[in-house]
Formats: C-alpha cells, structure tokens, sequence
C-alpha cells in the first residue's frame, strides 16, 4: 500500500473503536461493512436480549461465515457448471464440423 494511497480510519464496531490503514479508495466500502456488522450485532441483541455483547458479536461472526460459505459453494457450483457446458459446447461444435 503506497503512503499517499493510504488513511488512517477508526471504525466503531459494537461502540468499540478500531483503528484501520487502508487504501483510501476503499474507505466507502469500508464503511458500508462496518454499518452491515453492526447492523447484524443489533439484530442479534434484539434477538437474543439476554446475551451479552460477546454472545452476540459470536453469533454475528458466525453468520457471516456461513453467508461465505454459502457463496463459495454456489461459486464452486457455477465454475463446474460453466466447465460443463464448455465441454458441451465443443462437442457439439465437434459434431456440427
């Protein structure tokens, strides 16, 4: 990361503070993840309003997890499927000839 392409930014995750380097071009990005955290850490405590904040921080992690591993496995699933139909494709193209 060159110096002129980076910032200092602090997050608040769970009223914590978080200081951060990052590229300053991803400083928007940044921001509408950490609103999305929080957003799920809320959900969280209203949903559970007898946890504590570790409780719910936990629970947050853990959906995210599995929302990527949701996306990997469908990403998986689209490349082989892709393969797939290339292959399909260049037989068909084989046959055509």
């Amino acid at each position: 990361m060159a110096e002129q392409d980076s910032k200092q930014l602090t997050v608040l995750i769970a009223n914590r503070p978080y200081p951060l380097k990052i590229n300053a071009s991803d400083e928007s990005e940044i921001r509408k993840i950490v609103k999305e955290v929080n957003e799920r850490i809320n959900q969280f405590q209203l949903t559970y309003p007898n946890r504590d904040k570790q409780d719910c921080l936990a629970l947050a992690i853990l959906a995210f997890a599995v929302d990527l591993h949701r996306t990997r496995q469908t990403t998986f699933q689209q490349d082989k499927l892709a393969d797939k139909l290339s292959k399909l494709d260049d037989l068909l193209g084989q046959l055509a000839q």
